[in-house]
């Protein structure tokens, strides 16, 4: 349960530098040690993660039995299922929330392009998946790692042919993920599109539907604000959050996290992956 297991952790968070703040929400740096072994739930959310390891593989369990999958460093597309990720009672690294324009400028690809799963960063961005690899294990301290990762994602940005989707694509995504509670027909219709082109269009650039993209936010919203308030109750996260009601909340976590909120909140004893400092229900822009 959370809050009753003792254990280590500390890390760091930070902003990008600003040339890179359109495309990287934060970087998150983490290291967690003496926590009973378990799965750790990587829930649906707006963002693209990339994920580098320092001391040892991450593992993703596809929950059919086979052994889980190991990454050095991956990236993740946008997805409506939770990812279970396998640990040993710890997990070292840094975790990077991009937004999908990022994935465009930074892994020169859209995030539909990345699946709902995971694959192999090096797959994606080459010889500068290896190297962030390499230079962010090489060093000590949070600030160098970030600067690490500063420095070769401006690289790439400086470099990159394509640094965001179509305009109106950007226009949907802010309208589905800062307002989810708006009809996908309103979206549609603010853009001059038929519904059927919106979410074509979506589904190339974000592998989500238009519905999928606004379900995701608003889960991902009351779930920040859970973690940042446990004993907050269901029916006013559900009003706060753009549900219809309690009972709306309670089918989308059925469906997107596979447990109820309750469930997650004890079963969920890492405290700093995925934790949340920000603003609750804040979200980027493409």
């Amino acid at each position: 349960m959370t809050g009753s297991v003792v254990g280590e952790s500390d890390g760091a968070r930070r902003r990008p530098t600003p040339l890179l703040t359109p495309y990287v929400r934060s970087y998150e740096g983490y290291r967690l040690d003496g926590f009973p072994s378990g799965t750790h739930l990587g829930m649906p959310s707006p963002e693209v993660t990339v994920i580098l390891t320092i001391s040892e593989p991450v593992e993703l369990s596809r929950g059919d039995g086979r052994c889980p999958e190991r990454f050095d460093a991956l990236a993740g597309g946008l997805s409506t299922q939770p990812v279970p990720i396998v640990h040993h009672g710890r997990q070292h690294g840094i975790q990077l929330a991009l937004t999908p324009a990022g994935a465009r400028a930074l892994l020169g690809v859209p995030a539909a392009a990345l699946g709902p799963w995971a694959v192999d960063l090096e797959d994606v961005i080459g010889a500068d998946g290896r190297e962030l690899f390499d230079r962010i294990s090489a060093v000590e301290s949070w600030d160098e790692r970030f600067a690490v990762l500063d420095r070769i994602l401006t690289r790439r940005l400086v470099a990159a042919r394509s640094t965001s989707p179509d305009g109106h694509l950007v226009h949907a995504w802010h309208l589905l993920v800062t307002d989810p509670a708006r009809p996908v027909r309103a979206v549609a219709d603010e853009l001059g599109w038929s519904r059927r082109h919106l979410a074509n269009r979506c589904v190339a650039e974000f592998g989500l539907s238009p519905k999928d993209v606004a379900r995701v936010a608003r889960f991902d919203r009351s779930r920040r604000m859970l973690r940042a308030d446990p004993g907050r109750r269901l029916a006013d996260v559900a009003a706060e959050c753009g549900f219809y009601d309690q009972a709306h909340l309670a089918r989308d976590w059925r469906d997107l996290a596979g447990v109820p909120p309750s469930r997650w909140l004890e079963n969920e004893v890492f405290p700093f992956v995925q934790d949340d400092r920000g603003v609750p229900g804040r979200h980027s822009e493409t």
